[in-house]
């Protein structure tokens, strides 16, 4: 099958399953010879922790290669002590029936065991006392004791930890022999790529793809090298990739594996070598490039970083372990319900992040975001759901198997929050970590009503909300009555806040007020339903008499109110309505409209255990507070004080 281009785009040669792509790309690689081993190299013996050995190491010499003494006493003849009791000591002469040795000295001739010179009784300056007879070689390590000279000290294909360094120099050996690193060469691609720390514009993209890339491609003991990126220009890029694979053992093109008119990668790999897949049924990460080229691996792997992260541990981890002749151990398993459903295309195996921690008895693992570009899901990702192709996705509920990616023992030490958002539970996530260095706080921000329904399906700990009740004018306390009938919970407030419409830096418009949002010149961009600012907004908007389709932008929705101030800030609306920490933070202006309060809702069960006591000491703290005040727009007054109790 060849590639083809129309209108200037390319088109996958393929869509095929993960093991398929796997089973032709090492067929071709065995038949190229580009999976053997790398060749030895020799290190001094303390360079070599993280090594792989390259030959068997043997001993050169026994260790220890003497008998040794194993505690400080005096050495003796074991035949000489027999008889010696408590009610019968026996005495022994200094120098002809004993001697003082401390720990490791060599045993003096005619002596065969050591007696503690703690159960020693030293009469004079020649004699001592004991009181128990001494058995051959007590306390004694007899020659070849740990390691015998000739004897197989580490095999072949072993990872070097400290210890067996330790072992390997007992033996002798100065020096080892050991495979040498993988080379890997890392290729980013772009014209649009500029260096972190360099000025952006309008369509820059600060290129990180190679350095997350070479930090993996490092720990599993491979040695990366990041290319300068290479411009959108296609006889630069075969020149780069035509050197590298003459260069390098393995090449890895980031970005241009796709569809685009600037995506060459599958071309460029047909061109110069043999282009055996692109495409693979997988996501993120579908637009993947296989191929042989100067007869080395070569692979074209998406700019997205999720996408790029994904594939560099699905394909080149398992070369670079080939060519070492190791195999990392599998990551740990285990089982977690899914606090919301996930819908997923069949035909591809999907590889979902998510958030793990223990509500009550269950282990909850709530979805992150999907997108292959956000890198944020997996620094908070703590396992992975592999949805296979035959599923259209996983329900509210179910449980399903993680690939743990950290600990269980940080899962165990994860409180979770699921609500609406604030920035303050950022800032005290930071302050709980800081504090307990074993405890995190994973927050989902799914908006207020979210929130308290997951309270009701016992997903989380707590939950943020700031739901107005229309006809009281009283916070939270209605929604959890009628959600959380039955259940004793404890309302406590974090902050008041203040809420307005998040504008352009100089409010070129002059939006002064709701009322604006109606104008033909003003684009909006609101919150998701079920968001406690939504309830808020449609709450003032029925009181002006406004209808939610004279708002252009109206069905828009983002899920935080940073991600409001971004759009914001990036042009895609004039408005939305928001807090002022939030455009503080993406330097935009800010209409203050109303104060508003911003409770924690929290199950008895919960507030009274032994989970959450730190997160409410760090609540209740000064330092919190005062960090929080200096977001702006914060009233911390009310902060830690329980609103009421709820049974």
């Amino acid at each position: 099958m060849c590639s083809s281009r129309r209108h200037g785009r390319n088109y996958y040669l393929s869509d095929i399953p993960l093991d398929e792509a796997w089973r032709k790309f090492r067929e071709a690689l065995e038949s190229a010879g580009a999976l053997g081993l790398t060749e030895s190299e020799t290190v001094p013996l303390q360079d070599a922790r993280g090594r792989v050995t390259a030959e068997p190491v043997w001993a050169k010499i026994s260790s220890p290669h003497y008998d040794a003494a194993a505690m400080d006493g005096v050495a003796v003849l074991a035949a000489d002590t027999v008889g010696a009791t408590e009610t019968s000591p026996l005495r022994l002469s200094v120098g002809e029936q004993a001697a003082w040795v401390d720990t490791g000295d060599p045993m003096p001739d005619g002596f065969n065991a050591v007696i503690m010179v703690e159960v020693v009784h030293e009469v004079d300056s020649s004699t001592i006392e004991i009181r128990a007879p001494a058995a051959p070689y007590q306390h004694v390590r007899p020659l070849g004791e740990d390691i015998v000279a000739t004897e197989l000290v580490l095999p072949e294909n072993h990872v070097l930890r400290p210890v067996d360094l330790g072992a390997c120099a007992a033996a002798g050996l100065a020096e080892l022999a050991v495979r040498r690193p993988p080379t890997v060469a890392i290729i980013p691609t772009g014209t649009e790529l500029v260096r972190v720390g360099d000025p952006i514009r309008l369509g820059s993209i600060i290129e990180f793809n190679s350095l997350v890339l070479a930090g993996m491609v490092e720990e599993w003991r491979a040695q990366p090298t990041r290319l300068p990126p290479v411009p959108d220009d296609y006889q630069q890029l075969k020149s780069v990739i035509d050197d590298a694979t003459k260069r390098y053992d393995l090449v890895v093109v980031n970005a241009g594996s796709s569809a685009g008119s600037d995506d060459y990668t599958a071309k460029l790999v047909s061109e110069l070598g043999e282009l055996l897949v692109h495409g693979v049924a997988i996501r993120p990460g579908h637009p993947v490039v296989l191929g042989v080229v100067n007869g080395k691996p070569l692979l074209g792997i998406p700019g997205y970083a999720v996408s790029a992260a994904l594939t560099c541990e699905l394909f080149v981890k398992p070369l670079v372990e080939t060519k070492l002749g190791v195999r990392s151990p599998a990551r740990n398993r285990t089982t977690a319900v899914l606090t919301r459903k996930v819908m997923s295309p069949m035909g591809e195996d999907e590889f979902l992040r998510v958030r793990l921690g223990r509500v009550g008895e269950r282990l909850v693992a709530t979805p992150l975001q999907r997108g292959a570009g956000v890198i944020t899901s997996l620094v908070r990702a703590d396992g992975i759901v592999m949805i296979p192709h035959f599923s259209e996705g996983l329900d509210a509920g179910q449980e399903a198997e993680v690939e743990l990616l950290r600990s269980m023992e940080d899962v165990e030490g994860t409180v979770v929050a699921i609500g609406s958002h604030d920035l303050t539970l950022d800032l005290l996530s930071s302050h709980l970590h800081r504090r307990y260095p074993g405890l995190s706080l994973a927050s989902s921000n799914v908006g207020s009503l979210g929130g308290i329904t997951a309270l009701a399906r016992g997903e989380a700990h707590m939950a943020g909300s700031h739901l107005l009740d229309e006809e009281t004018g009283e916070y939270n306390i209605s929604y959890v009555r009628r959600y959380l009938s039955g259940r004793a919970i404890v309302v406590m407030n974090l902050v008041h806040r203040v809420q307005g419409l998040i504008v352009a830096r100089g409010n070129p418009k002059g939006i002064k007020s709701l009322e604006d949002l109606v104008r033909d010149d003003v684009s909006f961009i609101n919150r998701q339903r079920g968001s406690g600012t939504r309830v808020l907004l449609d709450f003032k908007l029925t009181e002006l008499g406004v209808k939610p389709e004279q708002i252009a932008g109206y069905d828009r929705e983002d899920y935080t109110h940073l991600a409001v101030a971004a759009a914001v800030a990036g042009g895609r609306a004039d408005a939305g309505l928001g807090i002022l920490s939030a455009a503080n933070a993406m330097d935009v202006d800010f209409v203050p409209l109303l104060s508003e309060q911003y409770d924690l809702i929290i199950p008895k069960e919960f507030y009274d255990g032994p989970k959450l006591q730190p997160v409410l000491e760090v609540i209740r703290s000064k330092e919190f507070r005062l960090e929080v005040d200096a977001l702006g727009g914060y009233d911390t007054k009310f902060m830690g004080k329980v609103v009421e109790e709820i049974s």
